[in-house]
């Protein structure tokens, strides 16, 4: 249907309109650079979520496809009265929506529409407009529209035993809040259509130019090539600065070298742009011999991969809580030892958590210090284990009060160099500070990646030499990760 605009594409359009046009019309740009493992988890989430959710209306019928076949369809569900039907589809004046549930009351004469969201809090710039639009859809087919609720997931609910669909889901009634923007997204629906329809290429640049990098959209580069790869929005929490962005986007200021004194830089953007425009490491070898008196010996760096499962796999979880199914730890036992290896990987049914922390306690001693990079991270997963399993508390208080965060070096701008680009992330420090080691020989190369190819694992919808083949690239990826953060650690030592 290519002449209408569909909820997916005006929620674009709302995010950036340029992007949702090059998407309609370019879409050998749009989609040039593959999706991401995390982008391709929140679409499989969604999914997942979207069918368990339905279970909160046993009598539902779907109605399947979005051509014409299911219109027609949807009319006949429509006209015969049907209760529950899932992702209906109606289309109107150039404008076409898949409802997640829509539900009659034969009593009131009215429908419900249910709105399913794979997240624990509703977001009311994304998700209000999402459900808005479609009841503007339904309102011109001429379904009475009464009930307008969003469904998402109870971050209170802790699974125990079967998993409780009711108390898995919160209901909330958005009836209010939506009707109050009824009349300002019917005019942006109007206006995305003009634009959106347009075959003419909009000019100028997109609305992303104001945004911090994370934050562009798929096709910046296309509609911004006067923004070099690397800019002031690569500049340190600059999107938490939109003020300073703006007024540096407003004057063509790009480049990190013109910035001047054109806006007030924090600590960490002014040394991110002196170390680039000096072309040289901006170094603290005091503070650094400071941090690493701090360490005894032996040195543990450990790593955690995990699973942010939305639904629930196993008693004592929440919605989003992450199931950690492997470690990797390199020892270090003293200054002139040679390094060991140990690591786990859970491939078994059930919670992995209890075979996890009995491995980790062999291998990790009452005394020594704990590294790792981020410590939120690892330190919030050892609280998480210890809730659950009260008899490992003792030995994981006593981990999480020997942790040393290495990412703190650089994130406190004692090693400054201008190829991390203001980040503090290892995958951005490792290149620079070890060049002969990367990442790039492993086929899992990132959290993410991780965390999917275990949950083949799990499902058993592997072969046997496909499992035995990403079991094996598992322990690979996290054990560079700690072996990462041993050379590191090195190098740094090495500074004298």
């Amino acid at each position: 249907m290519p002449n209408t605009i569909s909820k997916t594409d005006y929620l674009l359009y709302r995010e950036c309109a340029k992007n949702a046009w090059m998407k309609r019309h370019r879409a050998e740009v749009y989609y040039a650079g593959e999706l991401s493992e995390f982008e391709k988890h929140i679409i499989e989430t969604g999914n997942e979520v979207e069918l368990v959710a339905r279970e909160l209306f046993p009598t539902g019928v779907l109605v399947e496809g979005r051509d014409e076949a299911a219109q027609k369809e949807t009319a006949a569900w429509v006209a015969a009265k049907q209760e529950t039907i899932f992702q209906p589809i109606f289309v109107k004046d150039g404008f076409l929506a898949a409802v997640d549930i829509l539900k009659y009351d034969a009593a009131a004469g009215r429908y419900s529409l249910y709105e399913v969201k794979a997240s624990n809090e509703i977001d009311k710039k994304v998700h209000l407009y999402d459900l808005a639009f479609q009841v503007v859809l339904l309102r011109k087919c001429g379904l009475p529209v009464g009930g307008m609720y969003l469904v998402h997931l109870n971050k209170e609910y802790v699974r125990a035993g079967e998993l409780d669909i009711v108390q898995l889901f919160a209901v909330d009634d958005v009836g209010e809040e939506i009707e109050n923007m009824l009349a300002e997204v019917e005019r942006d629906m109007l206006a995305a259509r003009e634009y959106l329809l347009n075959d003419e290429e909009p000019k100028g640049s997109c609305g992303c130019v104001y945004k911090g990098r994370s934050n562009h959209c798929a096709t910046f580069a296309h509609h911004n090539p006067h923004v070099p790869a690397y800019s002031v929005h690569d500049l340190n929490r600059i999107g938490s600065s939109k003020k300073k962005l703006m007024e540096l986007v407003d004057v063509g200021v790009f480049h990190l070298h013109e910035i001047g004194d054109r806006v007030e830089l924090n600590e960490a953007q002014q040394k991110q742009v002196q170390a680039h425009m000096e072309d040289r490491v901006l170094l603290r070898k005091d503070k650094i011999a400071e941090e690493f008196a701090t360490l005894q010996y032996p040195l543990y760096f450990l790593d955690y991969e995990t699973f942010p499962s939305a639904v629930p796999l196993f008693d004592g979880y929440s919605p989003y809580d992450q199931v950690p199914f492997q470690y990797s730890l390199h020892i270090l036992e003293a200054p002139d030892a040679a390094l060991k290896s140990v690591g786990f990987l859970y491939t078994e049914s059930g919670d992995p958590a209890p075979a996890l922390a009995r491995s980790l306690a062999s291998h990790i001693g009452p005394v020594g210090s704990v590294i790792v990079w981020y410590k939120p991270f690892e330190k919030t997963r050892n609280s998480e284990m210890a809730a659950r399993m009260p008899d490992t508390r003792e030995f994981f208080e006593s981990v999480n009060a020997r942790i040393f965060d290495l990412m703190e070096i650089f994130s406190k701008q004692h090693y400054v160099h201008k190829d991390f680009k203001g980040s503090a992330s290892i995958k951005k420090v490792l290149p620079v500070m070890v060049p002969d080691l990367s990442y790039k020989d492993l086929d899992i190369r990132e959290g993410g990646a991780a965390a999917q190819s275990w949950k083949k694992i799990i499902d058993r919808k592997c072969t046997v030499a496909e499992t035995e083949k990403i079991a094996e690239d598992l322990k690979k990826y996290c054990e560079r990760d700690t072996y990462a953060m041993y050379a590191i650690w090195r190098e740094l030592g090495r500074l004298g």
